[in-house]
C-alpha cells in the first residue's frame, strides 16, 4: 500500500475513534437528564423552561457567531412548521420531566424510548409511508413489554402508572416533533433549525410555567447548578453528539446507539438514587428496547 493510501486509511481511523467516543460521551450525556432532573428541587415546568431556554440561547449565539443569520434559510411556511415542531417539543419535554416526579427513572426513559414507535405510526398514518413487517414486528415486541412493565407499576400504586403514562405522552410528543421537523432538517442547517425550534419551545414552556404558578427565581445555588446542568449535559452535550454521529454512522446504527441511554439511566439511577428494578420490569424493559431496535431498523430498511 502506497505512503498516502496508508495515511488516508488511519486518518479515517482515527476520525472513526473520534466519532465512537462522541457516540459514547452522548451516550452517558443522554442518560443523565433524569438523574439530574430527579436531583433538582424546581417544578418540572420550570425544569423544562429553563432547559430550552439556556439551551436556545446558546445555539441562537453560536448561530450568530458562525452563520450571522438564523431566519436567512427559513420561509414563512418553514417558520409555520418550526413553530409546530417547537410545540410538540414542549409536550414532550413538559410531560417526560413531569413523569420523573412519579415513577421510577428505569420506567421513565424506557417509556420516552418507545418514541421510534409513534413515529412510525405517524409516518404510516400522516405521510403515508408503509409499514414493513421488522417494524411491525417491533411494534407488537414493544406493546408486549410495555404491558408488562405497567402492570407491575399498576400494582406499586398509582402515582407510578400516572408516570408511565406521562412518560409515554412525553414520547409522542418526541416523535410529533421528529415528524414536524423532517421536512425542514432536510434544507436547513442543524444550528439555524434547532435554535428556532429550541426557541418556540423554550417560550411556550416559560407561558406555561406561568400560567401554573411555577416561579424562576429565587432557588438555591445547588438548585439553579442541576437547571444549567441539565440544559448543557443531556440537551447541548448529548444531543449534538448523536447529530454529529449522523455524519459518518447510518440512522439505524445511531438509532440503536441510542437505546443505550436508558440502560444508561438505570445504571446511573441505582447508583446515584438508589433506585432498584424488580425482575418482572427489569424483563419488560429489555423487550421494550429490543422492540424499538427492531421498530428503528424495520422503519430504515428496504425489506417488505
Amino acid at each position: 500500500m502506497a505512503d498516502t493510501e496508508k495515511t488516508a486509511v488511519q486518518s479515517i481511523g482515527r476520525q472513526m475513534y473520534v466519532v465512537w467516543l462522541l457516540v459514547a460521551i452522548g451516550i452517558l450525556a443522554s442518560s443523565s437528564a433524569s438523574i439530574f432532573i430527579k436531583l433538582c428541587d424546581a417544578p418540572p415546568l420550570v425544569i423544562a423552561a429553563y432547559r430550552l431556554t439556556i439551551a436556545s440561547i446558546i445555539f441562537i449565539f453560536v448561530t450568530l457567531i458562525k452563520e450571522g443569520t438564523i431566519l436567512k434559510s427559513f420561509s414563512a411556511k418553514d417558520v409555520k412548521i418550526a413553530f409546530l415542531s417547537g410545540t410538540f417539543l414542549c409536550i414532550h419535554f413538559a410531560t417526560w420531566i413531569a413523569s420523573l416526579s412519579y415513577t421510577s427513572v428505569a420506567s421513565s426513559v424506557v417509556f420516552l424510548g418507545t418514541s421510534p414507535i409513534f413515529v412510525a405510526l405517524g409516518s404510516y398514518f400522516i405521510l403515508k409511508e408503509k409499514l414493513r413487517l421488522l417494524l411491525l414486528a417491533g411494534i407488537v415486541i414493544t406493546i408486549g413489554g410495555g404491558i408488562l412493565m405497567g402492570s407491575a407499576d399498576a400494582g406499586a400504586g398509582e402515582n407510578k402508572l400516572l408516570g408511565d403514562i406521562l412518560a409515554i405522552i412525553g414520547a409522542v410528543g418526541l416523535a410529533g416533533y421528529w415528524l414536524a421537523g423532517r421536512h425542514l432538517r432536510s434544507k436547513i442547517g442543524i444550528l439555524p433549525y434547532a435554535s428556532v425550534v429550541y426557541s418556540a419551545a423554550a417560550v411556550l414552556l416559560i407561558l406555561f410555567a406561568v400560567v401554573s404558578g411555577g416561579s424562576f427565581y429565587p432557588y438555591p445555588p445547588k438548585t439553579l447548578l442541576y437547571l444549567l446542568l441539565i440544559a448543557i449535559v443531556p440537551q447541548v452535550i448529548g444531543h449534538t453528539s448523536f447529530n454529529f454521529s449522523l455524519r459518518f454512522l447510518s440512522a439505524p446504527v445511531v438509532s440503536a446507539l441510542v437505546l443505550g441511554e436508558p440502560i444508561g439511566a438505570t445504571i446511573l439511577a441505582y447508583f446515584v438514587l438508589d433506585e432498584t428494578i424488580s425482575l418482572q420490569k427489569a424483563i419488560g424493559a429489555c423487550l421494550v428496547l429490543v422492540g424499538v431496535y427492531f421498530a428503528a431498523r424495520g422503519e430504515t430498511s428496504g425489506d417488505v
